[in-house]
């Protein structure tokens, strides 16, 4: 049996697979660990798979693999994977930021190892990259991108047919970069000022406009102008982030997920394309945008394209 764990700043998500087969078995989720010691997420896990063994009838013992799809950076320690994670390890940005803990990192692979026979670690965004490939809407493409908009901002990233990693395993981390200089209010879990995650991911549209980001895209899709102005910049930048991708790239096309995307699809996908089309038509003529294949689920494949 295999374990497929979705790992977010926001939740966390265990559900079973039996080996040979790409059928997931039952769902348990709850909020992510952000207090006590620094293996709290790795502890957090662990338990997470013995009660939904229980909740099955399956023998824990039988879990020989587990797969962990989960928001990063990522540290690497003693060669294996630590989070570095803005929206979790509460020591990065300091007090500012709110978090419950003075993390710097949380451990995460190593606790697992000492339970289960084999671990693999990757970015969300890239474990869901690899399930859009295979399942769902990237499935023939050599050169595309997964991009999650939700508590944060991901990217996994596909060039030539081979999905790229970096030296620490944290290629596509555009959510960490900047687009814009206008506002240095905006504090990132990461420590910086106005990056993409900063100005538009889900926290920081709570702490940037006072409302959820689910009331704000309502209000939007009501027509309500102050709310409209304020999408239309959030989309200018997460486009301007898809757009350097693209001409950065040369990409086909770029898959998108994530509660704050999927939840708000139909407004944002044709406002998001439209800040693609048009410039610069050497590099984006024929880039699409589309919804992930795998819908909301896309983060419970992703783990399990990692270990099936």
């Amino acid at each position: 049996m295999k374990a497929c764990v979705d790992l977010g700043g926001t939740k966390v998500a265990v559900s079973l697979a039996a080996n040979g087969t790409s059928s997931l078995i039952g769902r348990r989720s709850e909020p992510t660990a952000k207090t006590g010691d620094n293996d709290a997420v790795a502890v957090q896990i662990i338990r997470l798979i013995d009660e939904i063994c229980a909740e099955q009838g399956i023998d824990a013992g039988t879990i020989d693999r587990v797969g962990v799809s989960s928001a990063g950076p990522f540290e690497l320690h003693d060669g294996m994977v630590e989070l570095a994670t803005p929206n979790i390890c509460g020591g990065i940005a300091g007090p500012a930021r709110g978090l419950p803990n003075e993390w710097m990192t949380a451990l995460l692979e190593a606790p697992l190892r000492k339970r289960f026979t084999q671990v693999r670690v990757e970015n969300d965004a890239v474990a869901a990259l690899e399930a859009e490939r295979r399942w769902g809407a990237l499935q023939g493409l050599d050169h595309c991108a997964y991009v999650t908009w939700s508590t944060g901002v991901g990217v996994g990233l596909c060039v030539d047919g081979h999905v790229l990693h970096g030296k620490n395993g944290n290629a596509g981390h555009a959510g960490h970069s900047f687009v814009s200089d206008d506002d240095n209010h905006a504090l990132c879990g990461c420590g910086n000022h106005g990056d993409v995650e900063a100005l538009a991911a889900g926290n920081g549209i709570a702490r940037r406009f006072g409302q959820p980001a689910a009331d704000l895209f309502a209000a939007a899709a009501r027509g309500e102008a102050p709310a409209l102005a304020t999408t239309d910049a959030l989309c200018r930048i997460m486009g301007r982030m898809l757009y350097n991708l693209v001409a950065t790239l040369d990409l086909q096309r770029i898959s998108l997920g994530g509660s704050v995307f999927w939840n708000n699809r139909d407004f944002l996908l044709p406002r998001l394309q439209a800040q693609i089309d048009g410039k610069l038509e050497a590099l984006t003529r024929g880039a699409l945008l589309v919804p992930a294949g795998l819908g909301d689920k896309v983060g419970d494949y992703g783990a399990l394209a990692l270990v099936d």
